[in-house]
């Protein structure tokens, strides 16, 4: 957005000084604090970023961002070295222990964003070309080894305590504070904000590889859907591979975050001492939540410090620049008194539900995956290997926030994008597996195996968007049919005869939505009361139910 026609000054001309050390204190140095940082003072704004780390962290975190981001990234003004330290990519595919093919979603180099769909890096190399563009810029000040430990916020200005390595305190007043400080947020934790937690997690462990021989990987980034051990390999930028190995039932940290062990995963892909350098082996375990306030005053959270989620849908990186895209100008327009400081509450009315589905794609993606028993897996793979379609060309949705919906869509079913999926089997978390959901004869639905937990679900006919409809275009809740008949869940989020809802379940859509095509359609039948009743009313989807339910969190 370009304001030069309502601005008569300057463009690296600060606002009207009030007395404080800087327009906008980011607390945080990784990408998110540094595009925002940067966005900032290319507006003309005093800007000074604190970053407890003295040095930059030279491994990388993320390893890709779509097309959409890259364009937000371009706007930093580093869009014309994204070819030093990117490598576009070809794909996503699915396989099977077996190596058949459950999905396969090609990239273009060319997306409708100007940019490749897929673009993998090294994060530490795209972390110094934001570093470099930060420095050429007047208004950027980066304090490196300097850790905040405490804010307060007066009438105009929020003024920080930070503490350097070598033990001294300083205050630093700022008009704005914005926390970038990724998943532990000093920010975050000292405002108090609560956190909405899926309890979605896994532990994995990491390995960044740096190759000493050039290598095609075709495509480049696989899953691995292998019961015996999930297994994920991304590109991460040129000569650069990851390789991500679940940790299994039983099995401990310790066991498996040891270099021999990474180098036992790693050799049946035919990477060796001989063939690479192990950058890193190291296990994480990812969440998915958000937090529940992202403004308090004038201190406003974004990134990580806002929002986490599982790895699968490559946008939480991507997710962040986002919001330092939304803030950006709105941190200009108020700063400048061209705008009042409510419009600050519109980028978390915006940026929260566009996360808190990336996120829910992201867990619903996860659930399909992360499978490490046998009998679900083969439902599992049975299920989306029957179905029409599993391929989707580039060029169309790309592989950012839409491929999100678009392969959540094709895998699970949902109705939304341009998937053509029926419903998949999936598993939940470690310590409570939900059951797969299976099509039964007819086209019917029926819960395969029940699972112990289900929080959140509430009353209601259970609904899969995306699932089958009768002739008419209702849709058939999962109860109808032998196998399912009285599956109505209530306020415990137990079935009437006791059973807990499928994990798939709890993730349906609030609102009703045409089935994608391909599905089966079922023949209306008016001795069918569930039906009838569907007629007279809508179906209730979960999450729909009657009120006193609390929020569903079932994924």
């Amino acid at each position: 957005m370009t304001m030069s026609t309502t601005r008569p000054h300057d463009p690296y001309e600060s606002p009207t000084d009030t007395g404080t050390d800087t327009d906008v204190a980011v607390v945080g140095n990784g990408p998110v604090g540094a595009a925002l940082s940067v966005l900032l003072a290319q507006r003309g704004l005093r800007v000074t970023v604190l970053e407890r780390r003295p040095r930059p962290y030279l491994l990388p975190r993320a390893t890709s961002f779509d097309g959409e981001t890259a364009r937000l990234l371009a706007a930093t003004g580093v869009g014309d070295r994204f070819g030093e330290i990117t490598e576009p990519a070809t794909g996503y595919q699915w396989h099977t222990a077996a190596g058949e093919t459950l999905l396969d979603i090609a990239f273009s180099p060319t997306g409708r964003y100007g940019w490749p769909d897929a673009n993998t890096m090294h994060q530490p190399a795209l972390e110094r070309l934001l570093a470099a563009r930060a420095a050429a810029l007047p208004g950027v000040t980066v304090l490196r080894g300097h850790r905040v430990v405490d804010l307060a916020e007066r009438d105009d200005r929020v003024s920080l305590t930070v503490e350097t390595d070598d033990g001294a305190a300083r205050t630093v007043d700022a008009r704005w504070v914005v926390g970038c400080d990724g998943a532990n947020s000093f920010v975050r934790e000292h405002l108090g904000v609560p956190m909405t937690d899926l309890g979605f997690s896994y532990e994995w462990l990491l390995c960044d590889v740096e190759l000493r021989e050039p290598r095609a990987f075709t495509p480049t980034n696989v899953q691995i859907c292998d019961p015996a051990r999930p297994t994920t390999l991304v590109g991460s930028g040129p000569g650069h591979r990851r390789w991500e190995f679940m940790r299994l039932p039983g099995e401990s940290s310790a066991e498996l975050n040891r270099p021999e062990t990474a180098w036992r995963l790693l050799k049946p892909f035919g990477v060796t001492p001989e063939t690479a350098t192990l950058l890193r082996s190291t296990t994480y375990i990812f969440r998915a939540a958000w937090a529940d306030e992202w403004r308090s005053g004038r201190v406003l959270l974004a990134g990580d410090a806002a929002h986490l989620m599982p790895p699968f849908a490559g946008q939480g990186m991507c997710s962040g620049l986002r919001d330092a895209a939304n803030l950006a100008w709105k941190l200009d327009l108020t700063l400048r008194g061209l705008a009042d400081a409510s419009l600050l509450d519109t980028y978390a009315e915006e940026r929260r539900q566009h996360v808190k589905e990336s996120i829910l794609s992201s867990v619903q993606l996860g659930r399909v995956i992360c499978v490490t028993d046998p009998a679900a897996a083969a439902e599992r793979d049975a299920t989306v290997l029957a179905g029409p379609a599993r391929s989707y060309g580039a060029g169309g949705a790309g592989c950012g926030e839409a491929a999100v919906g678009r392969t959540a869509a094709g895998v699970l079913g949902r109705a939304a994008g341009t998937g053509r999926r029926g419903g998949a089997a999936v598993a939940g978390e470690h310590g409570g597996r939900h059951g797969p959901v299976r099509r039964g004869r007819g086209g019917r639905l029926r819960a395969a195996h029940h699972g112990r937990s289900a929080p959140g679900a509430r009353g209601g006919p259970v609904v899969l968007p995306g699932g089958p409809r009768h002739a008419c275009g209702a849709p058939v809740p999962a109860r109808h049919g032998p196998a399912a008949r009285g599956h109505r869940a209530g306020p415990d989020g137990r079935h009437r005869h006791g059973r807990l809802l499928p994990g798939v379940l709890g993730r349906a859509r609030r609102e009703r939505t045409p089935g994608p095509p391909g599905l089966p359609r079922l023949r209306c039948r008016a001795r069918h009361r569930g039906h009838r009743r569907a007629r007279r009313r809508p179906a209730r989807p979960v999450g729909g139910g009657r009120a006193g339910g609390g929020p569903h969190r079932g994924t």
